[in-house]
């Protein structure tokens, strides 16, 4: 095997890599310019030595496979994507060969329609007579993922379409265009997951793709996305559009939305105007563009030229530079989350990207910093494409002066000074203080929370006031709240501070399972929390325990009993205990009896929907009390799915691996008869 050949199956291997990450995983690991970089370089490698040239290779298909989990979508006609340019040199050249191939005269100009590149998945809608029937994602091209009921959740995209008031009708129409995520949608979401402890999204395009390959449409809704409608593949209508922005105005006329910013201009001196333009206004908008998609006007003239390969020789994408800028780590700080994650973040010298002054980049974890090598001292490239927060993407070694010392995670946390646990496996460390002060917000919610502890009018806003007031410093200061201290909060009223004062005290007889599960202990939900209560009996005996004894327990693996023993282990999480005895919380549990023989020993059951009495949890304690599992997936080792109301994906997957499906009813009789 030649060098030649080498390289080129390396950057096959690399490409296809980011491909599978980007299209599949929705998990980027490197930037758009890193893998223009690489495709472009594989191109030109190809170019030049048309002997390694394959089939197969990544430079002739359009994106990623599509994914497992939703049926095929075949589109009619193949969404096509788009050759890049990177200049004005080569938006000249994209304009000589339109001219060449089309047969123009140089002299003459040809009209362009250039629309924003938004950020996001492209998308293919199927309308017949005039009714949303189908929904598909690009996929490979000619075949995407079929997410119609994911799609029919972005209330800008019309179910029906409105009638034209000169135009006609179309018969049939494949509408493409782009689903994406506002910046305002995108900043309200990640707040809201910050708020529930959960992983926020690197980006826009990342949290918009991964909406749409939701098995659930209900998650698919709680994204918020929006969409712009930029093409048509199949069309059956009389008379249809001649022109591109005839076609954007026909496609507004039907009800979709079409971007603003789109504007016809005369000749490629008007194309590279309206690049400059909008690169410098891009973030005026509030959502992000990547570059702008320059279209030959005329369709016919779009016929004429053709395809070839994977690109249609009428149009092409102007990539805008990289938001990223070179600049010294002057330190590297760490911010504790709500649910106690370590998260490093860069102190910056400040500097100039995308037009906005950047002194804080996010530096993910310890395992991002090692493996980029990232240390203070270092200049580092920070870039902000596509990304709310900038992050720094590595250390420029040539600049990297002196022997730096490799950077550290903490073994204590540095708000509290607790133990910090960095569980084998997992990229996140965390404080392992129940009482740590950056964690009490969502502490207090959680505990408050149904699944929990129940305490109505204890919800994320007083979560909040009791915290900031410094009325609760960890959850046992609740069972020590009265009227009079709870007045001192804004908009609390002398009812409203009954009302809550009632939920308290009604809350210290919920129970050690549901105690446990609210002191929101590592990889302690509802089920293990029931399991630990009902083989423990007492807090006090749980405490107590060891891991080998913890292991004991059906279930409960070595992840739990460690994330269990370590909780156990803390001073003030001991002392917090200590409190909520003091106040009367209730925190003991019946010894779960061996269920008999033939009972659900065993099995594993999946709940879906909502059920006529039970409440989730509810369910789960007879399940598990009865010597069964509760899973939160179904698959082959799955006995039975218990399906309420608006069951979802489940169910669905649950008939098509011929699991037995249950209601409430058929649940309570195979509790007495053990199936």
């Amino acid at each position: 095997m030649t060098a030649v050949e080498r390289r080129a199956n390396r950057l096959r291997a690399a490409i296809e890599e980011a491909n599978y990450r980007y299209h599949v995983l929705d998990d980027p690991q490197i930037s758009d310019q890193e893998y223009d970089a690489l495709l472009r370089e594989l191109l030109d490698l190809e170019q030049a030595h048309p002997e390694v040239w394959r089939a197969d290779s990544p430079t002739q298909r359009v994106g990623g496979a599509p994914a497992a989990g939703f049926p095929p979508y075949v589109h009619a006609r193949p969404m096509l994507s788009l050759a890049n340019a990177f200049g004005e040199d080569e938006l000249l050249a994209f304009d000589a060969r339109v001219k060449k191939l089309g047969g123009i005269a140089e002299r003459e100009s040809v009209a362009y329609v250039c629309e924003l590149k938004i950020d996001g998945l492209a998308v293919s809608l199927r309308y017949d007579e005039g009714t949303l029937s189908a929904g598909g994602t690009r996929g490979d091209g000619s075949v995407g993922e079929d997410v119609t009921a994911n799609l029919r959740t972005i209330r800008s995209i019309p179910l029906t379409l409105r009638r034209p008031a000169k135009a006609p009708a179309p018969r049939h129409v494949d509408v493409r265009g782009e689903a994406y995520m506002r910046k305002s949608d995108f900043a309200r979401l990640n707040a809201e997951r910050e708020e529930r402890g959960v992983a926020t999204f690197a980006n826009p395009r990342n949290a918009a793709a991964g909406g749409i390959r939701q098995l659930d449409p209900k998650a698919t809704a709680e994204r918020s996305l929006s969409f712009f409608a930029y093409a048509v593949g199949e069309i059956d209508v009389d008379a249809p559009p001649a022109t591109q922005h005839a076609l954007l105005a026909y496609l507004r006329e039907l009800g979709f939305p079409v971007n603003p910013n789109a504007e016809r201009v005369d000749s490629i001196r008007g194309v590279v105007d309206y690049v400059a333009r909008w690169e410098a206004r891009r973030d005026e908008l509030d959502y992000e563009i990547d570059g702008v998609v320059v279209k030959v006007d005329e369709l016919a003239l779009q016929t004429r030229l053709g395809s070839v390969g994977k690109d249609p020789r009428w149009a092409v994408a102007y990539k805008f530079r990289a938001r990223e800028a070179r600049t010294k780590l002057l330190d590297i700080q760490v911010n504790v989350g709500r649910t106690g994650t370590l998260n490093p973040f860069a102190v910056l010298e400040p500097v100039r990207i995308g037009g906005v002054t950047v002194s804080n980049a996010t530096l993910h974890n310890q395992e991002y910093i090692t493996a980029n090598d990232i240390r203070v001292g270092d200049v580092v490239t920070v870039i902000r494409a596509g990304d709310v927060i900038p992050r720094v993407v590595g250390p420029v070694k040539e600049l990297r002066k002196g022997k730096l010392r490799p950077y550290v995670l903490p073994d204590r946390c540095p708000v509290c000074g607790s133990a910090v646990d960095h569980p084998e496996g997992e990229a996140m460390s965390r404080c392992t203080n129940a009482a740590c002060p950056a964690q009490q917000r969502e502490r207090v919610r959680h505990f408050a929370s149904r699944g929990a502890m129940d305490i109505e009018g204890v919800g994320d806003q007083l979560a909040a006031g009791l915290v900031d007031s410094g009325l609760v410093r960890d959850v046992s200061d609740i069972y020590h709240l009265d009227e009079e201290k709870l007045l001192t909060l804004p908009r609390m009223a002398e009812k409203s501070a009954a009302n809550v004062l009632a939920a308290i005290e009604a809350s210290k007889k919920r129970g050690l399972a549901r105690l446990l599960f609210g002191l929101g202990i590592r990889f302690v939900g509802g089920q293990n929390a029931a399991i630990l209560a009902g083989d423990f009996g007492s807090i006090d005996a749980l405490a107590a325990a060891g891991e080998a004894e913890l292991l004991e327990s059906e279930g409960i693996g070595e992840q739990i009993a460690r994330s269990v023993a370590l909780f156990f282990a803390q001073p003030p999480n001991r002392a917090m205990i200590e409190r909520l005895k003091d106040a009367g919380v209730d925190v003991t549990a019946p010894r779960r009896e061996r269920a008999p023989a033939g009972a659900l020993a065993g099995k594993t059951l999946v709940l879906t929907g909502t059920l006529p009495t039970l409440t989730r949890d509810e369910a789960t304690e007879l399940i598990v009390n009865a010597g069964g599992k509760v899973s939160g997936s179904v698959s082959k080792k799955t006995a039975y799915v218990v399906a309420g109301d608006e069951a979802g994906s489940k169910l669905a997957k649950a008939e098509q691996l011929g699991i037995p499906i249950l209601d409430e009813a058929g649940l309570r009789d195979l509790l007495v008869s053990g199936g």
